[in-house]
């Protein structure tokens, strides 16, 4: 995760959210999921397995690539951090 970016679960929204110093996302499920397991140590093929186990479904890579694609250029994601 970057450190400008601090993800947690907001009750208030039953949801997960990534704060920032500007305001707040709001993540929807699946991308909560992918994001939680950004730690840096898991490589991007541990984390779809893990989601395709997870979730009984496959396959995933694609979507998960995608997602981090995009979190990347959000910022909410430094390369190398998934």
């Amino acid at each position: 995760m970057s450190t400008l970016y601090r993800m947690q679960f907001e009750p208030t929204h039953d949801s997960w959210i990534l704060l920032y110093p500007e305001g707040m996302v709001r993540l929807n499920a699946p991308a909560a999921e992918i994001l939680q397991r950004c730690d840096g140590r898991r490589t991007v093929d541990e984390i779809v397995a893990e989601l395709e186990v997870a979730f009984a479904h496959a396959p995933l890579h694609d979507d998960v690539v995608g997602f981090l694609s995009q979190a990347v250029q959000c910022g909410w994601l430094q390369q190398g951090n998934a």
